[in-house]
């Protein structure tokens, strides 16, 4: 069973040959998401978007994230969040695009799959190329 110690390996393994097609990054961490994460009470994903320069340089942000809510002895302890971000060229149209969309907002994880690929701000960069691929956990 997937841990939330391995998530992020596992997750870097299904998409190892995929880092320059976003769609396919985005179908293999679909299926991720409804994979069952050992304690895991409830599915947390997060899409988000924008131009943004937190490395130093403005980037379009292209966001795919799993939180996992950490429990120790049924005691909340900390969030991590696996992200699976594109960073992308801001172009004109891009520089447009700004979302957070949280699937607990949602009935099920699929209406929220759902929602996110009828949205403008995700279908337009699905078809771009990423300048980099990033897959990383951190405790927040």
């Amino acid at each position: 069973m997937i841990t939330v110690r391995n998530a992020e390996s596992y997750l870097r393994n299904l998409i190892s040959k995929d880092t320059d097609d976003i769609k396919n990054v985005w179908e293999t961490f679909k299926a991720f998401c409804k994979e069952q994460v050992e304690g895991e009470e409830e599915k947390e994903i997060l899409f988000q978007c924008g131009v943004y320069d937190f490395t130093g340089e403005k980037l379009f942000h292209f966001d795919f994230v799993r939180q996992f809510t950490i429990y120790e002895e049924n005691n909340y302890s900390h969030i991590e969040q696996l992200y699976c971000k594109c960073l992308l060229k801001p172009t004109d149209d891009l520089k447009k695009f700004k979302v957070t969309e949280w699937s607990m907002d949602y009935d099920d994880i699929d209406d929220f799959f759902d929602h996110i690929e009828n949205l403008q701000e995700f279908k337009i960069p699905l078809n771009s190329k990423p300048i980099k691929l990033e897959i990383y956990q951190e405790k927040i």
